[in-house]
């Protein structure tokens, strides 16, 4: 299945500024990110920007960029935009791949985009893998899913869940026997559902846990997720975060 790789950049961010212009290793960071999901067997990258620095940077590295309005309060609104730019056909392909993830591994963008193929009844699908690190359970930045018998999510959270009532009978101490499953922030969607979603209202349970997937999940949508074996290359959200990743490029 053929599919488009949209990458939303913004430019303005609290903890980093100008993140998307970062340098790494003498290129802007979502000129890697856009690079490295090329490597996927994607049709198309595009990144979707809020800031023409961002589309002059990409084009002259050879990176397809459209411009969207900054006003934009998410980035499932900025990728409908794009979408729009594009002239996307509605049962098409897209998977977002953020930018700040100069490492993704190109295959589980493949992965993500075939599971949208293969279960036609699921409007979006992710991944996720297992957590083996204690301290990750309890982390309410560590976003957690839980699963059906079909692979499709029942629920995300920034809690615990599911919560083993005997592993942690006397506190949370260890990864219990049955895996929890750290949910990882990649998506595939059909471009008319991902034009739809913006308008969609908020959900009660979106808000309390300020998770923007749940109100897929509270509209009735369905989404498949792909469980892998290990977990995604370093992100970059903080200063030290962008020294780690130019440590590795270096």
């Amino acid at each position: 299945m053929g599919f488009t790789v949209l990458v939303p950049a913004r430019l303005a961010s609290t903890r980093l500024p100008n993140k998307p212009l970062a340098d790494i290793a003498g290129l802007p960071m979502i000129v890697r990110v856009a690079q490295r999901a090329a490597q996927s067997t994607a049709q198309r990258v595009v990144v979707a920007a809020d800031h023409a620095s961002i589309v002059d940077a990409c084009k002259a590295n050879g990176v397809e960029a459209v411009l969207t309005r900054e006003d934009h309060a998410s980035g499932s609104d900025r990728l409908a935009q794009a979408c729009e730019i594009l002239g996307l056909d509605g049962d098409a392909a897209v998977v977002n791949v953020q930018g700040d993830e100069p490492l993704i591994d190109p295959s589980l963008i493949d992965a993500v985009a075939a599971l949208l193929d293969e279960r036609r009844e699921a409007q979006m699908s992710t991944a996720a893998h297992a957590i083996h690190d204690a301290a990750d359970l309890t982390n309410t930045n560590v976003v957690k899913v839980v699963l059906d018998a079909r692979g499709l999510a029942l629920y995300f959270s920034r809690a615990l869940i599911p919560w083993s009532r005997d592993a942690f009978a006397n506190g949370v101490r260890a990864v219990p026997p049955m895996p929890v499953l750290r949910h990882v922030g990649i998506y595939g969607y059909r471009a008319a559902f991902l034009r739809q979603f913006p308008k969609m209202p908020q959900a009660p349970i979106e808000t309390a846990e300020a998770l923007e997937q749940l109100r897929a999940l509270w509209h009735g949508h369905r989404i498949a997720v792909h469980v892998t074996e290990t977990p995604p290359g370093v992100g970059v959200d903080t200063p030290a975060d962008l020294e780690r990743v130019r440590a590795l490029f270096a």
